[in-house]
């Protein structure tokens, strides 16, 4: 009898250690698979997935600046001088530069081309980039 008291007793000590263990992996997963935004990488190294950026709005960072979108006078200053060089062109969005000039305007040519507008602070143009989505290099 002290033999069959014995199995029970082990074999629930084993079950509930089992059963625990099995919640705690089951528990571990959805607390261990944290993900960092600015990486793309969950905390388990698997690659997650982020909605692309909405690129209407801007947001391109760069130097320690965030390209904001332009309103008001400054942004119509901006769409009329990018738009008298080039004809016909389609505004996507117009927005203060992180990487050198003061504004830019991001546009769709005439001919379907994407390209952005560089302009100084006296709004005239001082470059235009042809390709990739927002004017950058296509590849």
């Amino acid at each position: 009898m002290k033999t069959t008291v014995k199995s029970a007793i082990a074999s629930l000590a084993l079950a509930a250690a089992i059963g625990g263990g099995a919640l705690a992996s089951a528990a571990l997963p959805a607390n261990a698979a944290t993900t960092d935004s600015s990486t793309s990488q969950s905390s388990t190294g698997t690659s997650t997935s982020q909605a692309p950026r909405d690129e209407s709005k801007g947001g391109h960072q760069a130097n320690g600046i965030t390209e904001t979108l332009l309103t008001g006078d400054t942004a119509t200053k901006v769409t009329d001088a990018a738009l008298a060089a080039n004809p016909g062109a389609t505004i996507q969005r117009v927005e203060n530069d992180a990487e050198g000039a003061t504004y830019e305007a991001h546009i769709i040519k005439s001919d379907g081309t994407r390209a952005t507008v560089y302009l100084d602070a006296s709004f005239t143009v001082t470059s235009t980039e042809t390709g990739g989505p927002g004017g950058g290099p296509q590849g």
